[in-house]
């Protein structure tokens, strides 16, 4: 099977996020890293490639710098990697950024499965994977915690708030992946010098046909007309008990509404 992942290079959840003066991601102010739930996506494609052949390869969209998160899934086994990298990508939203992505599989060449993390850790909009399944006209299978194949079907145990359900079929088809479908492979030494050999294409927008009035900020269908920093906790209600301090708690939840 060949399979394609996405991943996608993310702010470090333990760093300082901001969002610029264009109200979008400033992705300078934190260090930046592979999205954990793309090691995750990367570990069950390798997984697949163990019990049934082929090869993984990964897709990128974003700046220079996410070859460093590409590099990282490379070390962790997969074969090689496209990475669509444009000045005019800056800013797109999830429906430019599926169209675009769905450019990119179709340049990887034979392809019968995408895996792809359930939402990023920057935007936690979760709904690209959804979105680029319907533009390629593929099967969607979403919020996968467990996968099984045999090469030309796929059926996984899908989670949802509601409880657990079975969803099959055939393949091609994209699916996402929960944090609990596996626990990720450490890169070896041996993979993280064999990933620096291994072929990465990069992607220009003129490579894959697509027109810049496609995509980035200025043409978005949706964006963020302002934003403000999140206010300061404020600080908790101090009941002192001096034999009435039930009744005080009882009047702060009326209060509040909570009772």
């Amino acid at each position: 099977m060949n399979v394609v992942v996405l991943v996608k290079q993310v702010p470090d959840t333990n760093s300082e996020r901001r969002l610029s003066g264009e109200h979008v991601l400033d992705r300078e102010s934190a260090d930046a890293v592979l999205d954990e739930i793309d090691e995750r996506a990367v570990e069950e494609a390798l997984l697949i490639k163990e019990s049934q052949g082929g090869e993984v390869a990964l897709v990128c969209m974003g700046p220079d710098s996410a070859a460093d998160a590409v590099r990282k899934g490379l070390s962790m086994g997969a074969d090689k990697a496209v990475h669509l990298c444009d000045e005019a990508l800056r800013g797109s939203d999830a429906v430019q950024t599926a169209k675009a992505l769905a450019k990119v599989v179709g340049a990887v060449g034979a392809v019968d499965l995408v895996i792809a993390g359930n939402e990023a850790t920057d935007g936690r909009v979760g709904a690209v994977p959804a979105m680029l399944a319907e533009v390629l006209g593929w099967a969607q299978l979403t919020y996968a915690r467990k996968v099984t194949t045999d090469g030309s079907a796929i059926s996984v145990e899908r989670e949802t708030d509601a409880g657990i359900v079975g969803v099959e079929a055939e393949l091609p088809a994209v699916i996402s992946v929960t944090e609990k479908i596996n626990e990720p492979r450490y890169p070896s030494f041996k993979g993280i010098m064999a990933a620096k050999k291994k072929p990465i294409s990069l992607l220009t927008l003129v490579d894959v046909g697509i027109d810049a009035s496609e995509v980035g900020l200025g043409n978005a269908a949706s964006k963020v007309v302002s934003s403000a920093p999140k206010p300061p906790k404020a600080a908790g209600v101090k009941v002192t008990d001096e034999g009435d301090g039930g009744s005080a708690v009882a009047r702060f939840l009326v209060e509040e509404k909570l009772l």
